[in-house]
């Protein structure tokens, strides 16, 4: 299994804990539960708070907005820690994949997932590949070494080759 990487994750627990903490002196602040503020002490300055308590759709739009952001940093969260991916990544059979095809020039991406449905190759090639060559590579001995690897020789194979502009 490839080791993947934790920047994003350590990020993204820097910019949570940031904003617990924030959002925790806020509320507190808020309920006058600070020892050092008075309990009339208010989060925001009152120039601030007077044009916001007269109308109160600004707040609410604020909320949905921010509501969004949150469902939409959540959907990408999810997708970075790999959920919804079909099956594991299979490096060893990866590394077979690029050694097959080590005479492919401009080979950007390439990867094996092994799920139970059987095992999927992925490839991205630029436009000027001979796609006719890397798919007879992959139909004569490549797919079947990378079967062979990972579990037997009936395990079906699904190969998406894309090809960039």
């Amino acid at each position: 299994m490839m080791r993947q990487y934790a920047g994003n994750r350590i990020g993204l627990a820097v910019v949570g804990a940031t904003l617990l903490g924030v959002g925790g002196y806020a509320w507190l602040r808020g309920h006058g539960r600070l020892l050092d503020l008075s309990r009339g002490g208010k989060v925001l300055p009152q120039d601030v708070v007077r044009p916001l308590s007269g109308d109160p759709w600004p707040l609410w739009t604020l909320a949905l907005v921010l509501a969004l952001l949150a469902v939409l940093c959540l959907r990408w969260l999810l997708l970075a820690l790999g959920y919804g991916r079909r099956g594991v990544r299979a490096g060893t059979a990866t590394a077979m994949l690029c050694v097959g095809l080590k005479s492919v020039d401009g080979l950007a991406r390439a990867g094996v997932r092994v799920a139970p449905q059987g095992i999927r190759i992925a490839l991205t090639c630029p436009s000027a590949t001979d796609m006719g060559a890397v798919v007879a590579k992959l139909d004569q001995d490549i797919v079947g070494r990378i079967r062979r690897e990972v579990g037997d020789d009936e395990t079906g194979a699904v190969v998406r080759l894309h090809v960039r502009r």
